[in-house]
């Protein structure tokens, strides 16, 4: 009886670590690093709205920075968290390493949001939250085309809307959005 007993045991053990690794990814389970090199991930926002921005430093939109930073301090206290992500995949407007574009940021724009470490957004080196915010079965799905395209995720973790980056952050498009999932508890 004990030996059947066991044999059981190890059938749910081995089952339940199949299912544990083809279980899809979500976007709290992608492997990150932030801008100062440390690992993490997107788990510690988990239950908050995400704004996920790849930015740059030397584009034509990098003046959103300011009003990406205006929109997280007006909209953190109720649950809004903006992540940036820098990139350098588009006419190489994001060269600096991570430690500049963190003084960048903090000095020329007063970003006190969440910085990733850099990450390709496109391509062969894609990052898996972007496989995963692009992807086939994403409602934003399709490739990025350009510095500060912008995902908006609900605090359960689903993608609500992508924002090209033409859309201004302080656009009422995006406001009135970020409204609706801050107030969807």
């Amino acid at each position: 009886m004990q030996a059947l007993l066991s044999l059981a045991l190890a059938f749910c053990v081995v089952a339940l670590s199949v299912e544990a690794a083809d279980a899809p990814a979500t976007i709290y389970s992608v492997p990150l690093k932030n801008i100062d090199g440390q690992v993490t991930s997107l788990k510690p926002y988990q239950g908050k709205v995400l704004l996920i921005v790849n930015v740059a430093s030397k584009c034509g939109y990098t003046p959103q920075y300011s009003a990406l930073q205006a929109l997280y301090q007006k909209y953190e206290d109720k649950g809004l968290v903006v992540l940036g992500f820098p990139c350098n995949q588009f006419a190489g407007q994001e060269p600096g390493s991570d430690a500049d574009i963190k003084q960048f940021c903090s000095s020329k724009y007063n970003v006190t949001f969440p910085l990733f470490d850099k990450i390709d957004v496109n391509g062969a080196d894609q990052s898996p939250l972007y496989t995963i915010l692009t992807g086939k079965t994403s409602p934003a799905s399709g490739p990025i085309a350009w510095n500060f395209t912008k995902f908006l995720i609900s605090r359960d973790g689903r993608i609500l809307k992508r924002f090209e980056p033409r859309v201004k952050p302080d656009s009422a498009e995006v406001t009135q959005t970020v409204e609706a999932a801050l107030a969807t508890k």
